[in-house]
């Protein structure tokens, strides 16, 4: 168990992450509207652990995260209000094309 979720639990939150932003790709999304969307798969999902999911999708370069024009400093940022878009690798992961076994 991580934190109160099993692996099964981490690894369907993280494929529907994946899922939530190929809907909207290649635009990028608000960690708070991906929290809100994802809340009604996920109704006890809390922001830390959607925070642990987005950061381990960056690190995997499954996810970037995209600086507004209107951040002056990115790392002052707040997490809700930090935008996220798909990559080409999770575009892959996304439509099935490369298995990822963290993830199936």
């Amino acid at each position: 168990m991580a934190n109160g979720r099993n692996m099964a639990q981490i690894k369907r939150v993280r494929n529907e992450i994946l899922v939530a932003l190929h809907v909207v790709y290649p635009v990028a999304m608000q960690a708070d509207q991906l929290l809100r969307s994802l809340l009604v798969l996920f109704p006890t999902l809390d922001f830390d652990h959607l925070k642990r999911d987005l950061h381990y999708l960056c690190e995997k370069g499954y996810v970037l995260r995209v600086e507004a024009e209107s951040e002056s400093a990115t790392y002052m940022t707040p997490w809700r209000r930090r935008w996220f878009r798909l990559t080409s690798s999770g575009l892959e992961i996304a439509e099935h094309c490369v298995k990822d076994p963290a993830l199936d």
